[in-house]
């Protein structure tokens, strides 16, 4: 006999089904409650609410668990690149040597842009954020593929917006920063693999075809990209989903899933970290204050970088990016005083009781934000980074929603404004 819960309400008695994903999660299905009994449920910010059920990723905050598809996250960083992980994420499976192989040369018939876009960018004021900037473009991509418009065009027309949007995203980002310099946009270098070319396209120079990023920077730069790819359903994959559930275009819903993850309390978290040591550098460097200060419940200041919302024992993207972090700065050999401040941070938490006890260890925005620090981007433009590797989750969250005619979303409320009243005429109302 199927599991059951019982729910009592005004004294009648009421039988809602219990389900349980595959991992052993379970949730009272509540979809039909309002319609037997006239209630709805309330949860602020969806905390205790599953809204969909999804086959894409299994998240335990407890335990440390963070597995795509089946496969941990630690197996999927050490082993694959960051397309692997884009096929695994789409397809549902991992590619073999020729699904890549032809996946690969499908995303690179996509990669350039039309020259319109160029143009969109003398249209942005001088200093506009990078986010800004390429949920903008994004969004307009649907205006140079109009027939994407339509949701229904059948799975091949999807594919091929889904292509596009893959190759096009790279050369966006690295556009958004080349004209941020003011240096000459560096075209796609189709023989290069997708990130090496992402960071050709940043880093190269017009001047200088045989540039070459470092072997060291292109894996730390895939295992980043491989950490953020999907978080099950967050703030910015849930917005896709649900402006998606409109039928709304894809480019328009990535968009949406972009200025979503624009917001410092989401994707903006690893720029806070630098903003935090460079703040503790401006007041003199002095780590041990900082600390004391973060300790102190009558302190408004927070470390920053440190715990998590879902991990309430470690994050394991941390464990994988430190190496990588690490490797980094040792082949760069930065000399930055913000990032010894950072190192400095890093050991008092992984060593104080204090940390410990309340396992706030290190994060992924910890380490993340180091990384693109030392790799000279700037602060702000963090967020654009996290977009590009966010983007496969985001589509495979979008075409999840579609496959499974998910219904327009459309959240109820409980009202608590005025009740009905007569209406005031303006020449009696005080």
């Amino acid at each position: 006999m199927s599991e059951t819960a019982k729910i009592i309400l005004e004294g009648k008695e009421y039988e809602l089904p219990v389900i349980q994903g595959s991992e052993g999660e379970k949730a009272i299905d509540i979809s039909n409650l309002r319609g037997l009994s006239g209630y709805i449920t309330l949860d602020p910010g969806y905390k205790n609410t599953g809204a969909t059920t999804s086959t894409i990723t299994f998240l335990d905050g407890e335990l440390g668990v963070l597995r795509h598809r089946g496969y941990s996250i630690e197996d999927l960083a050490e082993h694959c690149s960051f397309i692997e992980v884009t096929y695994l994420l789409l397809h549902g499976e991992l590619p073999t040597a020729q699904q890549l192989a032809e996946f690969e040369s499908k995303i690179t018939e996509h990669t350039l842009v039309n020259e319109g876009l160029e143009g969109m960018f003398k249209a942005f004021p001088t200093g506009s954020h990078p986010m800004g900037q390429l949920s903008s473009m994004i969004s307009a991509l649907s205006l140079f593929y109009p027939k994407s418009l339509n949701p229904h065009r059948g799975e091949e027309a999807i594919n091929r917006t889904v292509l596009r949007l893959l190759a096009k995203m790279p050369t966006i980002c690295a556009m958004i920063y080349k004209k941020r310099l003011g240096h000459p946009i560096v075209y796609p270098n189709n023989r290069l693999d997708y990130v090496t070319n992402y960071l050709n396209m940043t880093f190269g120079q017009v001047s200088d075809p045989d540039y070459t990023p470092d072997p060291v920077i292109v894996r730390a730069m895939n295992k980043l990209l491989i950490l953020h790819a999907d978080h099950e359903q967050n703030c910015s994959a849930s917005t896709v989903r649900v402006v998606g559930s409109s039928q709304s275009n894809l480019y328009s819903s990535i968009s949406a899933g972009i200025n979503a993850l624009w917001g410092p309390l989401h994707g903006g978290a690893n720029q806070e970290v630098l903003e935090m040591l460079e703040l503790i550098k401006e007041d003199g460097g002095d780590v041990t204050k900082f600390i004391n200060k973060a300790k102190d419940k009558n302190d408004p200041f927070r470390l920053m970088g440190f715990g998590h919302r879902v991990y309430k024992n470690f994050d394991p993207r941390a464990k994988i990016i430190k190496k990588a972090a690490d490797e980094v700065l040792e082949k760069l050999g930065v000399n930055d005083p913000v990032l010894e401040i950072a190192k400095k941070l890093e050991e008092v938490a992984l060593n104080d009781p204090y940390f410990i006890d309340r396992k706030l260890f290190p994060n992924v925005d910890f380490y993340s934000g180091i990384i693109y620090r030392a790799l000279g981007f700037p602060t702000d433009f963090f967020t654009v980074l996290f977009a590009l590797g966010r983007l496969p989750g985001w589509i495979s969250q979008w075409q999840e929603m579609r496959r499974d005619k998910e219904p327009i979303a459309r959240p109820r409320q409980i009202y608590t404004g005025e009740p009905p009243r007569a209406f005031v005429p303006m020449d009696q109302r005080k």
